[in-house]
């Protein structure tokens, strides 16, 4: 696991401890695990509002329970399931946690504008564009990685035939 300062780590060890929260290891997400995907929105949303002097820690907390949703999309097409998710993952943070109004609305505004609704808080905003980023950079990961394995496929199957 990536170390990360001890400060953030306070913020969110009680959720990371979490027996339910730990089943997000085995889901994929963007190419990772959305427990890890979590994490870095996390870990950014800790440093950039601590850095802006705003409310780190509820920010951070909503933002490390963003996409806390297990199996409820699992039948749904994309489109429903972006706009969808953040109504499952509230749900589930609010059966584990006491939420404040901000953490709230992070879970419920950090996909704006699929969902419709807009963030209430700076801190929402900040979480909404840090999951934005961070989706794109995992994702471009994950599609390099998979292009990479079908061209080393490819050239392997050149290389037989050619034999």
């Amino acid at each position: 696991m990536r170390r990360y300062n001890t400060g953030f780590y306070k913020v969110v060890k009680n959720i990371i401890t979490n027996k339910e929260f730990n089943k997000l290891k085995d889901i994929d997400h963007h190419g990772i695990s959305r427990y890890d995907h979590s994490l870095r929105v996390a870990y950014y949303t800790y440093v950039i509002t601590k850095g802006l002097r705003l409310d780190y820690e509820k920010a951070t907390r909503g933002a490390m329970l963003h996409d806390f949703f297990i199996d409820e999309v699992a039948d749904m097409d994309s489109i429903k399931r972006l706009r969808k998710h953040p109504s499952f993952a509230l749900k589930n943070a609010k059966k584990h946690y006491e939420l404040s109004p901000m953490e709230e609305d992070i879970i419920k505004t950090h996909m704006f504008p699929v969902t419709f609704r807009p963030p209430k808080y700076l801190e929402s905003w900040l979480v909404d564009i840090i999951d934005d980023v961070a989706a794109i950079y995992e994702r471009s990961f994950s599609v390099k990685r998979e292009l990479s394995t079908s061209l080393s496929v490819f050239f392997l199957m050149i290389i037989n035939y050619l034999r």
